[in-house]
């Protein structure tokens, strides 16, 4: 929040990303993942991160070009017109505040281990009212803070990483896994498409470090930050990943416990479990947080711009916060806490399967914004294509099981209202003036 300040490194950019990325879409929405893809699950999490750089290198051209604080909004009113910015910053606005539900549903449930007596409501508040006292430290307290976590989060990966193959030379673990083809192909092909699209919620937050990223020293090394942070997020998440099925087959893998968890479980190392929960709460967190700052980040730009009402971006006090921004997304994170009270048991999934839905309606417009305003040769093309067409089958892929429908349906619902309001607001602009 407030004006860039043209004082970021590329590599703090490229932590910020992994700050903004690993968090319970690796630790919790993996397990989703797992359960129905099998082994396949380690393909699908390299089909998504190819899929996330040429969304990311899309990104970070148009950056590289033209840094905007309204990132990919911005870019897409400038490719398609006004109607392109208001419907693309309104969904993203969803998208997030449907993270921000995930997130705080994940740490409940990540707390419980600790209190299982508690309800979660509990702990989504708490971790809701701390995440917005990080936020009021403005954004170059959220970038140290972001920064930090990612630290904590890339030492533990690594700690996990490192106890596995140990316990592997020692004996433990079931190497036989990797060369039984029982083991990669139980759940089928079909599986591991049911499966693409929480692999690809994974990579979520990329999009975020286009906000942070009118902030470089050189925008030209936007591209850079971001590829050597996919670079180094997939590696962790399908070794990790691959390790932690060394000790867990996917059936024993449960949506509400991180696979890695179930492999120290199965190691016989209890004190690890209790650590590494407490790693994923900072993981979840962080993620919380970043939602948060996008989400405010995005109100103030569309305020700015007209596409909401203007007091939006009324910023007050010597880090110039935008209050009311947060005043409306703390209303959203009240929603959330109530739908956590209604649906403790079904919530994470569905709001899971919603929001990675929504984010990557956000990537083919970000797609569509590079491809009209780069005009790219053959190579921009075909791998913009390749991202498109895999995010569309991840897209497709929820439609093929009973338990994924409510999300799709509420996301298609999401995008529906604002592609109305934006047709209202174009006809009456037309008529009457500004709506806002």
């Amino acid at each position: 929040m407030g004006t860039p300040t043209g004082k970021l490194a590329w590599w703090q950019l490229t932590l910020f990303g992994v700050g903004c990325t690993i968090g319970t879409g690796f630790f919790l929405g993996s397990s989703i993942a797992i359960r129905k893809s099998g082994l396949l699950v380690l393909v699908i999490f390299v089909l998504a991160a190819i899929a996330a750089l040429f969304v990311y290198e899309a990104l970070g051209q148009m950056t590289m070009q033209n840094p905007q604080k309204g990132s990919f909004r911005s870019y897409a009113k400038d490719a398609f017109g006004s109607w392109a910015g208001f419907s693309m910053g309104w969904i993203y606005w969803c998208s997030e505040i449907l993270i921000i539900g995930s997130s705080l549903t994940a740490l409940g449930l990540f707390s419980r281990l600790w209190f299982p007596s508690w309800p979660l409501w509990i702990f989504t508040v708490f971790y809701a009212v701390l995440g917005l006292l990080v936020i009021l430290l403005g954004s170059g307290g959220i970038n140290k803070a972001e920064n930090l976590f990612a630290m904590i989060k890339i030492a533990a990966v690594l700690t996990f990483i490192g106890v596995a193959v140990v316990a592997l030379v020692r004996g433990k673990g079931n190497w036989v896994t990797i060369y039984s083809p029982e083991a990669w192909l139980n759940k089928g092909w079909i599986g591991a498409w049911k499966g693409l699209l929480y692999a690809f919620y994974a990579f979520g937050g990329i999009e975020v470090m286009g906000f942070m990223a009118a902030d470089l020293r050189n925008p030209k090394e936007a591209p850079k930050a971001g590829k050597f942070m996919l670079l180094g997020v997939t590696i962790l998440y399908v070794l990790s990943i691959g390790l932690a099925l060394l000790f867990v087959s996917p059936e024993k893998v449960t949506p509400a416990q991180s696979s890695i968890i179930a492999a120290f479980v199965a190691m016989g190392i209890p004190i690890l479990v209790y650590v590494l929960n407490g790693v994923m709460i900072v993981a979840g967190f962080s993620i919380l947080v970043a939602s948060l700052y996008a989400v405010s980040t995005m109100l103030v730009a569309l305020a700015e711009d007209k596409d909401a009402p203007s007091w939006l971006a009324v910023t007050k006090g010597k880090r110039k916060l935008p209050l009311y921004a947060l005043g409306i997304n703390t209303l959203g994170l009240c929603v959330t806490i109530v739908l956590g009270v209604l649906l403790p048991k079904q919530i994470f999934e569905h709001i899971t399967t919603a929001a990675g839905l929504v984010i990557l309606y956000t990537w083919l417009f970000i797609l569509a914004s590079y491809l009209k305003l780069l005009k790219p040769k053959m190579g921009g093309w075909i791998r913009s294509s390749i991202a498109m067409v895999l995010i569309i089958a991840a897209v497709a892929g929820v439609l093929l099981e009973k338990s994924g429908r409510p999300g799709f349906w509420s996301s298609l619902l999401l995008v529906g209202i604002i592609m109305l309001i934006t047709w209202f607001k174009q006809h009456h602009g037309k008529k009457h003036g500004q709506l806002f």
